[in-house]
């Protein structure tokens, strides 16, 4: 029977790999560039529901994606990705000399028809541009995973076992526990990346993730609430938790037991009254995750604000047209900043993007004033920016994309209970649940998982199913104080792109001051 891909599988081929891959150009008439990327993972993953085991697994990946430029009179790319198993092991050279082949005649194809298409149709193909690769400092590297916990070392049955004692006990806490979910992975991902330019760069990460989902009833209604804990660490993070100087939860069990125990006290609770005006928010670090990645996030993936993926996501509110953009233009308040920095621990960490390009922190939003989108080489090229390695896919044989990292907004120098002492009459507002968002994400409704109102600066009143509606530039124009409160939180479920790709990232920030409408119950 073939043996099962390994971690190790990338060491004992990354010198062959690497000779195909800068070979490859000058064995093909008009091949300008080639790139291969190769994901191996080994992991462990269990659910329990209601005190039961739901289901488990402990299994493999294999895949790669092959990307070629190429062309005569215009350069154009081709790919191609393709998912494999044990059997492939021993031809995996043979595999990517196949796909390199399907991502050069792929881009050959679009070449030729490019070039008809200017030729037949000048005014209206002028758009059909000779694609080219902004340059990059070209790295060899390798970057070993962090962890304490091999998740390779721990056996299955202990995380069944865990899970499932977990949620026995939030189903514990009292029969107002109608139903709940637990779940916890753990695994180790590595990825190979070889380009023609002589990059030649190998990262590893171990990935671990907790779950906790519940739904609990109330004398009037029923409450659910969701949340994760996560982290680029072993299995001690399902078991330990972590303490970080920005990323802080406990273990699983407790993560799990407080957010039941809210589920009940919510369920219990009156709704959110809505209003027609603005009023004073305070908004947490945890509520904030959300408001970034909804309003700065997305709309400053420079493929979305190129309208590139306008038929699956949306536009952005940040560029209309490339002579029409928030660059260089007052956006929020001047205490407002907000960045996507991969380097930062945390779920978005990486070093180097999907085509090999460094990572660095990227600036949107600066003391108030737009700064700079999130590209790819390509994307970087048409307008002439300096990429900065946000270009990733959620599995080497899909396409990468523009995605966000760890992208928050960065913090104040006021403590947190000063910033809610000073409020006469408002509300704070804790932990996100469901977003809604404008097309261009120029306005939003975003739902709490808690609301409590203020009064004369002390919480009072916990109302339940209500957030905030507001437009996007005021909501950040109206921020008055910043926290010192910093914080991270494991955003493990964003999807973009057709096919869609569920990546993993972080959003977070401090605790914020504005003004906005509420939404709940009318």
């Amino acid at each position: 029977m073939p043996q099962r891909p390994d971690i190790e599988l990338l060491e004992r081929v990354r010198a062959a790999v690497h000779e195909l891959v800068t070979s490859y150009p000058g064995t093909r008439a008009h091949c300008r560039y080639v790139d291969v990327r190769i994901e191996v993972s080994e992991g462990k993953l269990a659910v329990a529901e209601n005190g039961m085991d739901k289901f488990s697994a402990e299994d493999y990946g294999l895949s790669f994606g092959a990307r070629a430029i190429a062309g005569e009179r215009v350069a154009a790319a081709g790919y191609f990705g393709q998912q494999l198993g044990a059997r492939d092991v021993p031809q995996l050279l043979e595999r990517l000399r196949e796909g390199l082949d399907h991502a050069y005649e792929r881009a050959l194809w679009n070449a030729r028809h490019k070039a008809a298409a200017r030729d037949e149709f000048p005014d209206l193909a002028a758009s059909l541009y000779d694609l080219s690769l902004a340059p990059i400092d070209t790295r060899t590297d390798s970057v070993p995973a962090r962890y304490e916990i091999d998740p390779r070392q721990v056996p299955l049955a202990e995380v069944v076992t865990y899970v499932r004692d977990v949620s026995r006990r939030v189903q514990a806490i009292g029969p107002q526990v109608v139903y709940n979910y637990i779940g916890a992975e753990t695994h180790l991902e590595r990825i190979l990346f070889v380009s023609s330019e002589g990059a030649d760069i190998d990262q590893t990460w171990a990935i671990t993730q907790g779950t906790c989902f519940v739904v609990a009833q109330g004398p009037d209604a029923h409450q659910e609430l969701y949340d994760f804990t996560g982290h680029q660490r072993g299995w001690e993070v399902i078991t330990r938790g972590v303490d970080e100087p920005f990323i802080r939860f406990p273990p699983l069990d407790e993560f799990s037991l407080a957010l039941a125990r809210d589920t009940v006290e919510l369920a219990s609770a009156p709704p959110l009254p809505a209003t027609d005006k603005e009023v004073v928010v305070v908004t947490d670090p945890h509520y904030n995750a959300l408001v970034c990645h909804e309003v700065v996030g997305h709309p400053s993936e420079l493929d979305r604000a190129l309208k590139l993926e306008t038929g699956y996501a949306g536009r952005s509110w940040f560029l209309k047209s490339l002579r029409e953009s928030q660059i260089g233009k007052q956006v929020g308040s001047p205490l407002l900043s907000a960045f996507s920095d991969p380097t930062m621990e945390g779920f978005g960490h990486y070093l180097y993007d999907d085509e090999g390009t460094p990572a660095r922190r990227v600036y949107h939003i600066r003391n108030g004033v737009y700064e700079e989108f999130l590209n790819s080489r390509q994307m970087a090229a048409v307008v002439g920016a300096q990429p900065n390695g946000h270009y990733k896919a959620t599995d080497a044989y899909l396409v990468p994309l523009i995605r966000m990292s760890n992208t928050a907004f960065a913090p104040g120098d006021r403590d947190p209970q000063d910033i809610i002492r000073e409020v006469d009459r408002g509300y704070y507002v804790v932990g996100h649940r469901i977003p809604s968002v404008a097309e261009s994400r120029e306005n939003f409704r975003i739902t709490a998982m808690k609301v409590y109102e203020i009064r004369d600066g002390k919480l009072g009143q916990l109302y339940r199913d209500g957030g905030l509606v507001s437009d996007s530039r005021d909501f950040f124009m109206n921020v008055d104080a910043v926290g010192n409160d910093f914080r991270l939180f494991a955003i493990p479920n964003c999807g973009k792109g057709q096919p869609m790709q569920t990546k993993r990232m972080s959003n977070g920030g401090p605790t914020l001051r504005s003004r906005a409408r509420l939404s709940g119950r009318q």
